[in-house]
């Protein structure tokens, strides 16, 4: 090869490099800006609509953040968990984990018919969804995150993925640290998403075995309880995760170290074992937990994204274009 065509594709090289490292490559990329031209008012449109759901009803900011988790931790932000079942496709609505429990579907279904009136198949129903998220727990009280955009939606949903990704209430310590590390979180990062459960509420259901069978409830607490969550029935009577649902704060931490965990989850990161230490911290220190929640939430929002021209914007968030 003449040295004149080594020197051209030795520069061709280095541009390309020098190209990729300044502005990174055109897909797979999230970004802040993402809906500037195209939908310019998206956010506004999701804000307002959060803050009229949550005035209306404050459990909906804690339904819409778990929303987004559950929709995350199943094979990535992609709204999969929105796609309802047909008669030749099963989602994910009906695993274990969501059946009669994650809500907040008309909502969602809200923001979107409004975003297609104002920019029609632009806005994601991933994209959508961690929106919602972010302004649910600023407009509970809580921290907020430079929350990126570009996610586009799955046509497909896994129903064996959402019941063995997503972890329950009755997960041991080990189990809790095993599946967040399955997502890519340090134990610290897990320690800090549970502060979800600062806000909403929990059915009777989830909890009912920790009432009646853990020994490291505390018993004044544990009596409050049973009139609402009696032995057999009352599946769907709920209780609040903290002793104050609609504030999003670190109350949820100082209930855990007085023995006030509604679920063995949550009971379970201060059991004497090595999550103990960041539950203290974060009891105490209430800036340091808005930090590090708002830093974990933004890397979930993350998490392996459909970008470019992979999946679809679909029109209607519940089936595929």
């Amino acid at each position: 090869m003449a040295l004149s065509t080594l020197s051209s594709l030795f520069k061709l090289s280095t541009f390309t490099l020098f190209f990729l490292v300044l502005f990174g490559p055109s897909y797979g990329q999230l970004s802040a800006n993402f809906y500037t031209t195209t939908c310019p008012n998206f956010r506004s449109i999701i804000r307002s609509a959060v803050n009229t759901a949550v005035s209306n009803e404050a459990r909906m900011g804690a339904s819409l953040l778990r929303l987004h988790f559950h929709d995350c931790f199943v094979n990535g932000c992609d709204a999969s968990v929105l796609l309802d079942d047909t008669a030749n496709f099963t989602g994910e609505k009906t695993a274990r984990p969501n059946s009669n429990s994650i809500r907040g579907f008309n909502i969602i279904d809200t923001i979107k018919t409004q975003l297609e009136s104002q920019c029609p198949g632009v806005v994601s129903c991933a994209d959508i969804l961690s929106a919602a998220a972010s302004d649910s727990v600023v407009a509970l009280g809580g921290p907020s995150w430079n929350v990126l955009f570009g996610r586009r939606d799955s046509t497909t949903a896994s129903l064996s993925a959402a019941n063995s990704n997503l972890p329950s209430g009755a997960s041991s310590l080990s189990t809790l640290i095993s599946s967040f590390s399955n997502q890519g979180f340090t134990t610290n990062e897990m320690i800090a998403l549970s502060g979800a459960h600062t806000i909403g509420q929990a059915r009777c259901t989830t909890f009912r075995n920790r009432l009646y069978n853990d020994n490291n409830i505390n018993a004044s607490f544990a009596a409050s309880l049973t009139p609402n969550c009696p032995s057999s029935g009352g599946d769907n009577n709920l209780s609040p995760l903290d002793s104050s649902p609609t504030t999003f704060d670190n109350r949820y931490y100082r209930d855990l170290i007085n023995q006030r965990g509604l679920l063995h989850s949550d009971q379970e990161l201060f059991n004497g074992g090595s999550a103990d230490a960041q539950v203290r911290t974060y009891s105490t220190n209430p800036t340091t937990f808005s930090r590090d929640f708002a830093s974990a939430m933004l890397k979930m929002s993350n998490l392996n994204p459909l970008t470019g021209s992979s999946g679809q914007v679909r029109t209607n968030c519940r089936r595929t274009n």
